[in-house]
Parts: C-alpha cells; sequence; structure tokens
C-alpha cells in the first residue's frame, strides 16, 4: 500500500540497540522515536520505532488544523508522526487561547519519514522505501557503532525559574474550587509551568536522563529542526487498531518509597483514596462520552476502573476505557472527538477548558496534547503530553509543566505538592543531577 519494503534484522545479543539507534538518529533534521521502556501491553506494537528523516511536513495553527491533518494523512498515505498540541481545542469549540506563548511551538506537527526502524524483541525491521532501500547495511553497520559509543557528560546545569509562585497558585486554585462549589464544574485540571535558558543543552542526554529517572511505558523524543520533545509520558491517550479504540485516562497520584512496606502502604492508600478514586471516575466517565461519538452502538466499555501501577518515581491510578468503532472509520476524526484528553482538561470539558484559559498563565501549546502515530491504514497511538521538556535550539528557553485536578474535596496545599512531585524529575534533569531519585 506504501510502497515500503521490509527486511529484518537479528540484534547481536548484549548489543544496547536502543542506544545505537537513538544516538543515531541525533544528526538528522527531523526524526521521532517512542519507547515502551519493556512495559507489557496487550495492545503494544512494537518495543520501540525510529522514524528517520523528512519526505513532507505540516505545521499548522489551530483554524482548520485537523481538516488539513486528514488532507496530509490521506496525500501520504503512509506513516506519519508529530504531535497535536493542547491549543487544538480552538479548532474544536469556541474557545481561544491568548496567554504567553515562551516556545512558540506550532499548535500541530506531522512528518512523512524517509526511514521507519521497529525494534521487536531481539529483532530490528527496516521499512524503507525503494530509492533508500540500498542504505540498510551501511545504516546498520552505523547503528551499531553508535551502540557502543559513549557520550560524553557536558551538561550545564540550569536554573529552572517557576512560571507561577505558591500563592498565585493557591489564588488560582481557590476561584476555581469557587466554581466548583458553585456548579459550574465537577473537575479542573489546574497546572503550570517551570522554565529556564540554556545555551548547551544536548537534548540526547536530557532525554535518555529523563527515561532512565521514570522508564514510562509511552516515552518520545521528537526533533523538527530546532525544536526538540523529550517526553516520558507515563499516559496514553488514544490507541486504535482495525476496529478496536482505546483510551487509558490517568488520575491519581502518589510517591514511591525505598522502603517496600511504605511503598506498598503508599500504593494501597492511593488506591483506597475516595477523593482520587472520584477525579479518576469522574474523567473515566468523560472518556466514555469521547469515545461513544463514533462507536458501534452498544460497545463502550470499562475494562479497568481505578487500577493503581507503579513506575520508578510514582504510583499512577489508571483506568481502561475500550470500544468498537467501524473499520472506515477517519483516524484524524477519531482523535479529534476525544481530543484533549480528558485527564488534562476537566468536566464537563468545554467549561473546564474556558476556566483553565482564565486562571492558567501560560499557553500549554505541545503540554497536555499528544505525540504518536498513524500508520498506512489508519491505525495509530498517542500518549499524552506530560512529564515532558519542550526546548528551542534557537532561542535556548527549555520548558516543562505540571498540574493536578481540583475537585470538590481538594486540598490546595496536597495538590500543590503533587505538582512539586510530578516536577521533580524535569528539574533533575535540567539541573544536572539525574542519578538523584
Amino acid at each position: 500500500m506504501n510502497g515500503r519494503s521490509e527486511h529484518k534484522v537479528p540484534v547481536p545479543a548484549g548489543t544496547p540497540i536502543k542506544d545505537g539507534l537513538l544516538r543515531w538518529a541525533q544528526d538528522a533534521s527531523h526524526f521521532a522515536w517512542f519507547d515502551s521502556n519493556g512495559h507489557t501491553d496487550p495492545m503494544g506494537r512494537f518495543d520501540a520505532v525510529l522514524a528517520l528523516g523528512i519526505r513532507c511536513g505540516l505545521e499548522s495553527k489551530a483554524p482548520g488544523a485537523f481538516q488539513k491533518l486528514s488532507s496530509f494523512r490521506d496525500e501520504r498515505k503512509d506513516w506519519i508522526f508529530g504531535y497535536l498540541g493542547y491549543d487544538l481545542k480552538n479548532d474544536l469549540e469556541d474557545l481561544k487561547s491568548s496567554n504567553p506563548d515562551r516556545m512558540g511551538f506550532p499548535d500541530l506537527y506531522f512528518f512523512q519519514p524517509h526511514k521507519i526502524i521497529e525494534l521487536r524483541a531481539e529483532e530490528v525491521i527496516f521499512r524503507y522505501f525503494p530509492e533508500d532501500a540500498g542504505e540498510v547495511a551501511g545504516d546498520w553497520d552505523a547503528i551499531l557503532e553508535n551502540a557502543k559509543a559513549e557520550s560524553p557528560e557536558c551538561r550545564q546545569p540550569a536554573r529552572i525559574h517557576m512560571g507561577m509562585f505558591k500563592d498565585a497558585y493557591f489564588q488560582g486554585a481557590s476561584r476555581l474550587l469557587d466554581r466548583i462549589r458553585r456548579g459550574d464544574i465537577y473537575e479542573v485540571n489546574f497546572c503550570q509551568e517551570f522554565y529556564a535558558r540554556i545555551p548547551e543543552l544536548n537534548p540526547f542526554e536530557c532525554y535518555q536522563d529523563l527515561n532512565s529517572l521514570t522508564e514510562p511505558p509511552f516515552s518520545g523524543q521528537l526533533r523538527f529542526g530546532q525544536r526538540f520533545l523529550m517526553s516520558a509520558s507515563p499516559e496514553r491517550f488514544l490507541h486504535r487498531r482495525g476496529e478496536a479504540l482505546w483510551s487509558q485516562p490517568m488520575k491519581g497520584t502518589a510517591a514511591r518509597d525505598p522502603d517496600p512496606a511504605i511503598d506498598r502502604k503508599n500504593a494501597e492508600a492511593l488506591g483506597q483514596d475516595p477523593k482520587e478514586r472520584s477525579e479518576n471516575i469522574m474523567i473515566t466517565d468523560l472518556v466514555r462520552n469521547d469515545l461513544s461519538k463514533s462507536a458501534l452502538r452498544g460497545s463502550v466499555q470499562v475494562d479497568e476502573l481505578c487500577v493503581v501501577k507503579a513506575y520508578r518515581q510514582v504510583h499512577q491510578m489508571i483506568s481502561t476505557v475500550s470500544a468498537r468503532v467501524p473499520g472506515n472509520a477517519d483516524p484524524v476524526r477519531l482523535l479529534q472527538e476525544s481530543f484533549p484528553m480528558g485527564s488534562m482538561t476537566g468536566a464537563p470539558k468545554i467549561s473546564a477548558m474556558k476556566l483553565i484559559e482564565k486562571e492558567e498563565n501560560f499557553k500549554r501549546g505541545v503540554y497536555s496534547g499528544a505525540l504518536g502515530y498513524i500508520d498506512p491504514i489508519g491505525d495509530f497511538d498517542f500518549n499524552v503530553v506530560i512529564r515532558s521538556v519542550l526546548y528551542d535550539a534557537e532561542s535556548h528557553w527549555a520548558s516543562f509543566a505540571v498540574g493536578s485536578a481540583l475537585t470538590a474535596g481538594t486540598d490546595p496545599e496536597r495538590e500543590y505538592r503533587e505538582c512539586l512531585l510530578k516536577a521533580r524529575a524535569m528539574k533533575q534533569v535540567l539541573e544536572g543531577e539525574p542519578s538523584k531519585n
């Protein structure tokens, strides 16, 4: 269908092939890398995938962006990789984004790569166009050489600035809680930005450090020109395979502890916390509603509700919602109908997004959007862009954001501490202390 050949190569035992692939990619002006970090996932398609080089790309602001993406995909009839920025909300509803935008990334970016390399178990699969097929052997040799290399440490510790001080956070949270008590909304995700100016940030090291600290299931790095996204996301937005559609909203966070007994108690307390369960259930219901827009009648169901899963630095409460959709359903339409992820907005979604715009003091941009791919037959997988660093190598600005949910039972002090917990990994990496957990 897409004109790509398939060439399989076994990975020599003991070869750090992921390091080789990602290090080899860094010199390319455009690439995308997704890594499951060994998490078992029945929906997972590969252990890791690299998309390299650009045949054609699409950048767009919000007006008409989804239609442009649909046309771009129809014209290519191939794999495309990229992200949907949070402010595409303005393409879906009567909403606006007027807060300061430090990073200036486009609202939407996708590209069709020259080369796709999948890693499955101990096998590498090259998916190249005919004109590039002769480069497989040379590329494989270069990847193996890069797998042997060691990156020199050349970090420049950054001074992280807070975009919102604690008093301002409490004031905004108080106003949002007033709206909840009035019945305007039931839940809202309130976020804040952290930023730094870093002239010599090494995106490869930044991503590797962030990934090793957290080892999340939906990790990724994207480069297009001088712009970089390093994502250590633990949350899946939307996955489609044929007629099956899944979403996995995540609400509820607790810290890990080196003492196994305390760590176990933290996980158990999270699973039984009425406030955290209430948050998760509200968003799960919102996701059920989003999926029902295109689902076959009676097919939407909750497969898992409020399941606590452990990651390197935090425990997370996750639910899984599934649905069946027509096999010919437009993938861009499916993404559009559930976007943005309910866990990053609130309920009701539109009212929550209006209040988010009023109370937050930065344009979310890529943060709380979705990073992923669409394949030639319309299957796709997208994460939620959280626990992620944005970097512009031209302006030298780096930015990350974190948030937590406010509901009627919220203690703002607790939510503020949760934000700092979520910020810890990105802060450590940018401050040059990746080894501290």
